[in-house]
């Protein structure tokens, strides 16, 4: 046995203690003769790598219901709705995954071949981190935003790439940064016969999973150096929502005109789309940005959390 099959094995050794015999990880260290800290690696690269799959049979009928009622309010073809009532921030990030896991697993698992367009995200790239690797060669993954940043380098959130690793299937990316530096540049990189390319591959393709960001000081785009402090405080006097792809809208679902709307290379998103587009979003600080994408009918389909669910429905 090889030193990673002997990983593997002592993963799965630490999955079936935690998950079947309900062991904690203090207890599972102890036994296996390990720190707690090696212990929840084992238990957490389980999950990341397939060995295990949450499947809960049971559903939260409240759940169920919040997101029929969604659905039927905001015109989606799907909805899932998470239990989040009194949890924290990264307990509900973490059901999203689980769920989007689950919901993605549905299109993946189709034998027919499919294009899959992928925007960005921490709550997409967790879901897809929660995917089990499975060989379908026959999909193809196609990314719909640049990631290069101010300083030449690439986003850590690769979000399509991740797909395409757990697929094992093609993946086809943006070659240009998120924000061009001028007009002209911006002109230079979306002429080029790749970006051509791949931008339609994206915008034919079998379904898009998207990501929706909040605009604040500190927000993934800033800290990932997209856009500066300075533009985050512009963007909030034009009274932003959120955005998705790097496309900015405000409270009432329309896209903004600023600077960076004119540089973005992102590929062109469309409301009222008869394509299926589903995103994956929750929590509080994500609120406004989800009503908004909603409200501009930018969506098809929602993941998201039940405390979230409930704010949508009582506001008109």
């Amino acid at each position: 046995m090889n030193r990673e099959e002997k990983k593997l094995e002592l993963a799965a050794r630490a999955a079936w203690m935690y998950y079947v015999a309900g062991l904690t990880q203090q207890e599972i260290a102890k036994a296996l003769g390990l720190s707690r800290q090696v212990a929840q690696r084992l238990i957490s690269g389980a999950r990341e790598t397939g060995l295990v799959a949450v499947n809960i049979t049971h559903p939260v009928s409240g759940c169920i219901k919040l997101a029929h009622e969604l659905q039927e309010k905001f015109a989606l073809t799907l909805c899932r709705v998470v239990p989040s009532a009194g949890l924290e921030n990264d307990a509900i990030q973490q059901m999203l995954a689980v769920e989007g896991a689950d919901v993605m697993s549905q299109f993946i698992g189709d034998e027919q071949p499919k294009v899959f367009a992928v925007g960005s995200g921490k709550t997409l790239f967790a879901v897809i981190d929660a995917l089990p690797r499975q060989e379908r060669l026959q999909h193809q993954c196609v990314s719909m935003i640049g990631a290069i940043s101010r300083d030449d380098s690439g986003t850590r959130y690769d979000v399509p790439l991740k797909l395409a690793e757990k697929m094992q299937g093609k993946y086809f990316f943006i070659p240009a940064p998120l924000y061009a530096d001028s007009l002209q540049d911006k002109l230079i990189w979306c002429q080029h016969l790749v970006y051509q390319r791949v931008a339609a591959r994206a915008l034919n393709a079998d379904i898009t999973f998207l990501g929706i960001g909040e605009v604040e000081l500190g927000c993934p785009l800033n800290t990932e150096g997209f856009i500066t402090d300075d533009q985050v405080n512009d963007l909030k006097k034009q009274q932003v929502a959120g955005e998705m792809l790097g496309h900015f809208f405000n409270h009432e679902g329309v896209r903004l005109n600023s600077e960076l709307d004119a540089l973005l290379t992102s590929v062109p998103l469309s409301s009222n789309t008869t394509r299926p587009v589903i995103g994956f979003c929750g929590g509080a600080k994500k609120y406004h940005a989800i009503r908004a994408a909603l409200i501009g009918k930018w969506l098809t389909g929602l993941v998201t959390d039940e405390d979230t669910a409930l704010k949508l429905l009582q506001e008109s």
